[in-house]
């Protein structure tokens, strides 16, 4: 790839960046827009009170909403956190409207407090990670806010200085079309009225009182250039751009309210080349005509300047309106159609098509059950995805937890914790609760799907990680001592017990592994340690109590052992377990009895058949598929 070919794709990824912080919020614009529009006192309905929003609204929450989606789309809704704290460092440090300081620092903040979770992530002890999330966040965030009220507000500020200072040396050679050059700048970067007020202004009142009409008034209310990149948006645009962009133009063009234009602008900075030329064009055209208005009009609509155009100076103010919205959509255009590759319909479809793809690769079916783990190619895993709706709470101690587990087994595989909507394309499985797993896959339809109902010790889990172990195990599945048909024994079943506690039922089911000769006495311990941790109930009526990770050594031969209580176990929560499934495993041999399980469990008539039975063959043919 070429230098300049490499260059394009960076300018393209970083215009993606700006659209993606800026177009989520259009909406709040639009809002301000309307507002500022109907109720302040140069509107058309105006009202002192409600006037009172439009203020608040331009400083605080629209850079707020942008420095939280730009920290977002970087670290997640954590990201966003943090961008918005600092964010809040750039607003109180100026008194302009902050949007540049919200580009800067809302994606900032995100990097910042990513790099920061990164460098804990394997550091935290088990149980604390809620804690040390929360003081980390607060602790950046305030880091955060401190440099951006004293280095970035101060910063941005004398950028604003500067650009005032260039417009009042344009205006004091005489060569006002080159004021557009600062002008329209400055309006998309700081959205306010410093150059029109502070240096326009005065300028244009002074001669007005002297000739009757002043050109100044015009320079920076035109809604030419705004009303051709609309225009051109509106016919070349993609997505919402395209869909937004009418509906803008009435707010821009005939409310008056110019804000509505520049995060079309934000979007794509390479369109102030379509704004400058739009009103340079529109200021050649009001000097040669010599148009000018009696005073400031607003807010910045035709009708506003119709309004103060004195009489027999319509066609040169309109003239250049005209003038200025042609030159301005004629660029914007052009930039515009250079863009297609980032069609967002195409976008998607790219992206829709390489998922499936994936999916294909790995045989991802639309419904995936725990038992599907046995297909999993482990070798081929390098990422985990835990995911759950925020990506804040129970994901981070299942990823930890996870991750834990699969370091004391020797295994290397990256594990980490995400909100449902930023699972990233990278993680070849994702963990999900049952009721979160839909959304994930829409999110990341090409990752390996797993379904749990507990983010600790979910019997998923439980399988994940022996797979894993199994793929390392130095005793190969031929070697066993027991083989896959002595798993499971008819004298391991015992049908028609009485009713007991759930802690009895599971130490009955571990007796009957040590019985049997799967298990050291020393397993039921841990059986009964992984109940504390989380309930080992499957739902159906089925429990399938087994010792922690930790007792693992403490099995002897892989094994079942079946108990079926008529009156049922409780399991806690309204759970009643009928059947009590022990398990010891040491490899894989149990996973064609666990398949048939599940399968069993799943058809009523045969559930309800291995629940009354008072013969333990009827169990044992079922589960171990002999007919």
């Amino acid at each position: 790839m070429s230098n300049e070919a490499a260059a394009q794709q960076r300018l393209q990824r970083f215009g993606r960046f700006l659209s993606g912080m800026v177009m989520p919020n259009i909406g709040a614009f639009i809002a301000w827009g309307l507002i500022t529009a109907i109720f302040i006192p140069t509107g058309w309905y105006p009202n002192e009170n409600l006037a009172t929003l439009v203020g608040p609204m331009i400083t605080y929450l629209l850079p707020l909403l942008i420095g939280f989606t730009g920290g977002r789309m970087v670290a997640g809704p954590r990201g966003g956190v943090i961008g918005t704290i600092a964010t809040m460092g750039v607003i109180v440090g100026s008194d302009i409207p902050m949007f540049i300081g919200a580009m800067i620092m809302g994606p900032f903040g995100g990097y910042v407090i990513k790099k920061v979770d990164a460098l804990f992530h394997e550091r935290i002890p088990s149980g604390f990670e809620m804690l040390v999330n929360n003081f980390s966040a607060g602790i950046v965030g305030m880091v955060l806010a401190l440099v951006a009220f004293l280095g970035i507000g101060p910063l941005v500020l004398m950028l604003n200085g500067v650009l005032e200072s260039g417009v009042q040396k344009i205006v004091d050679m005489g060569f006002l079309p080159l004021a557009s050059l600062f002008i329209e700048p400055g309006k998309i970067l700081f959205l306010n009225n410093a150059i029109n007020h502070g240096v326009l202004g005065p300028i244009g009142i002074k001669e007005s009182a002297e000739l009757g009409k002043s050109i100044f008034f015009l320079l920076e209310t035109n809604p030419g250039p705004g009303l051709g990149v609309l225009l051109a948006y509106s016919i070349f645009g993609k997505g919402m751009s395209k869909q937004s962009a009418p509906g803008a133009i009435i707010i821009h063009f005939l409310g008056g309210i110019h804000e509505i234009y520049f995060p079309y602008i934000l979007m794509n900075p390479v369109l102030l080349l379509a704004v400058i030329a739009g009103g340079a064009s529109g200021v050649l055209t009001f000097g040669f005509l010599g148009a000018g208005l009696v005073a400031t009009p607003s807010p910045g609509s035709i009708f506003a300047l119709l309004a103060m155009t004195p009489k027999g100076g319509f066609f040169a103010v309109i003239s250049g309106v005209i003038v200025a919205a042609t030159v301005s959509f004629l660029v914007a255009s052009v930039i515009l159609k250079g863009t297609k590759s980032e069609d967002e319909g195409a976008l998607e479809a790219s992206q829709e098509k390489i998922q499936l793809m994936k999916s294909a690769s790995k045989g991802i079916v639309e419904s995936l059950p725990n038992k599907d783990i046995s297909t999993l190619d482990v070798s081929q895993v390098k990422h985990i995805a835990f995911a759950c709706d925020a990506g804040m709470g129970s994901s981070v101690m299942g990823a930890s937890t996870l991750l834990k587990r699969l370091k004391a087994a020797g295994l290397k595989v990256k594990v980490d914790n995400y909100a449902i909507e930023n699972i990233p394309s990278s993680a070849d499985v994702v963990i999900t609760h049952e009721n979160l797993t839909n959304r994930a896959k829409k999110t990341q339809a090409g990752a390996f799907h797993i379904s749990i109902k507990d983010y600790f010790n979910d019997p998923a889990l439980n399988q994940l990680v022996d797979r894993f172990e199994s793929s390392i195990r130095v005793e190969s599945l031929e070697s066993a001592e027991v083989m896959p048909s002595a798993v499971l024994t008819l004298d391991a079943i015992h049908v028609g017990l009485s009713p007991v506690s759930k802690e009895e039922a599971i130490k009955r089911a571990g007796a009957s592994l040590v019985e049997s000769g799967y298990v050291e006495e020393a397993y039921i311990q841990g059986m009964l340690a992984r109940e504390q941790v989380t309930t080992t109930y499957i739902g159906s009526f089925v429990a399938i109590p087994h010792g922690t990770n930790e007792t693992k050594k403490y099995v002897k031969h892989t094994g079942l052992v079946i108990n079926q209580y008529p009156e049922g176990v409780d399991f806690g929560g309204g759970n009643i377990a009928k059947l009590v499934i022990g398990i010891a495993a040491m490899g894989e041999e149990h996973m064609t009895i666990l398949a048939n399980i599940a399968e069993s469990i799943g058809n009523e008539s045969v559930l309800e058949k291995l629940i009354e039975t008072s013969d333990p063959e009827v169990i044992y043919n079922q589960f171990s598929n002999i007919k």
